[in-house]
């Protein structure tokens, strides 16, 4: 009579303590020459959620009335849309979602008429992740509006829009719409296995259609378990503020938020470059 094999036995892998520092995939241990069933099921529902991520469409009606009973509007939110008027067109051509189509960019004259300058304007867009945008849009404008309340220069914003099927640069045209000095585009990013809620910030001075992406300044993984609203409100401030002094954005424009981490003790009042020797 022969024994009846054993069941394989999971080996543990000393990587497996970096997962406390990191959501990254690494340390996932084996069970014979595969990987832990558990590990394999949590890989293909993070693949769903990003999926989901990408074609969930964006309750542009929730969002506004989210943002009216948290926010101090002064009107609500204008509803835009894309050239791209479905999902479909919106992945296949991206050009389509960096222009308005001609509705909204009616609409949008229309709302402009006054001919009145602002100091920047704040266009929420679905991008690649709509979840993204539902859940972290509310939190950063609330960090936002208190941190340009707190600043002693005043802040002029034009009408805050949210656009739909929309790509970064259709900011571009929003802003040059509206009269706006800098425009502030929030966007749902591409999601990773492990970020499908991942907010980006984009930054343009002097906004018209047709700029590249070099006139722009990125602020990424804005998210509960990214980085925080206060801390993305607080560096976005800081490049506003130097953008508006220097009337430029995007290479030429450094985000400085870190340098008493990089350079120095802002203590002491070092400004020492990590990288240099003493």
């Amino acid at each position: 009579m022969t024994d009846k094999p054993s069941s394989p036995i999971v080996v543990d892998n000393p990587w497996e303590r970096l997962n406390a520092f990191t959501d990254a995939r690494i340390g996932l241990g084996r069970a014979g020459i595969s990987l832990p069933t558990s590990k394999l099921l949590a890989f293909q529902l993070a693949h769903a959620q990003a999926q989901d991520a990408v074609h969930c469409p964006l309750d542009v009606e929730a969002l506004g009335a989210e943002l009216s009973d948290t926010l101090v509007l002064a009107r609500a939110p204008i509803g835009l849309h894309s050239q791209a008027h479905n999902r479909a067109t919106y992945l296949q051509r991206p050009d389509y979602g960096r222009r308005l189509d001609d509705e909204s960019r009616e609409h949008l004259q229309q709302a402009a008429v006054s001919q009145q300058r602002h100091d920047l304007a704040v266009v929420i867009v679905d991008g690649l992740s709509a979840l993204a945008v539902q859940q972290n849009s509310a939190p950063f404008l609330d960090a936002l509006h208190q941190a340009l309340g707190d600043d002693a220069s005043d802040w002029r914003l034009a009408p805050l829009t949210i656009v739909e099927q929309g790509r970064v640069a259709i900011g571009d045209e929003i802003g040059a719409l509206l009269n706006a000095d800098a425009v502030l585009v929030m966007i749902g990013e591409r999601p990773g296995l492990s970020s499908p809620d991942s907010l980006g910030l984009y930054m343009t001075w002097a906004p018209e259609p047709g700029l590249r992406d070099d006139r722009r300044n990125c602020i990424s993984n804005v998210r509960p378990a990214g980085l925080a609203v206060e801390e993305a409100a607080r560096r976005f401030c800081l490049l506003l503020k130097d953008a508006r002094q220097r009337k430029l954005s995007g290479v030429q424009l450094k985000d400085r938020s870190e340098d008493d981490v990089l350079e120095g003790d802002s203590a002491s009042g070092s400004t020492r470059n990590f990288l240099v020797a003493d």
